[in-house]
């Protein structure tokens, strides 16, 4: 009878633990979809403070024409005077959570204008976020365009 008990008490324990395990998943991803929502807002509002902390040091983007930009070259792309961004918003967001690290998948949609020249953006995305020293931040982008 004894070892039933103690059969059912560790199943039980384990169950435990792995409900425990897949809800801190879930509040990961959360957490990083709010910091998505976040960086979209900061990008269309021009707040760099706001990006530059949400962003690595390290941080590279691949925009939609294949450049790259670094951290400071992306806040001084959002910084520019000629940029106004009026839609900045995420569409169809999945993330996958690998331990510290999150991809992040959807598309995104940006409407502005650049230089005096109006567009409207539909493109693929995919993130890269990491847990470092207990803060999520963002370390890669890349954009592509969207098929028409």
């Amino acid at each position: 009878m004894r070892p039933q008990i103690y059969t059912s008490l560790l199943a039980g324990l384990l169950c435990g633990w792995c409900l425990l395990s897949a809800a801190q998943e879930s509040a990961d991803a959360v957490a990083v979809r709010a910091l998505e929502m976040k960086w979209a807002d900061a990008y269309r509002t021009r707040q760099v403070d706001v990006l530059s902390s949400l962003i690595s040091d390290d941080y590279v983007i691949t925009m939609e024409d294949g450049s790259t930009l670094s951290k400071v070259g992306f806040i001084s792309h959002t910084a520019e005077p000629s940029e106004h961004i009026e839609t900045a918003e995420f569409l169809d967001i999945k993330i996958r959570m690998h331990g510290d690290a999150a991809i992040v998948t959807g598309a995104y949609h940006e409407r502005g204008e650049s230089a005096g020249k109006r567009f409207d953006y539909r493109d693929r995305l995919t993130d890269v976020w990491m847990k470092i020293d207990g803060k999520w931040k963002l370390i890669a982008s890349h954009y592509s365009l969207a098929p028409n």
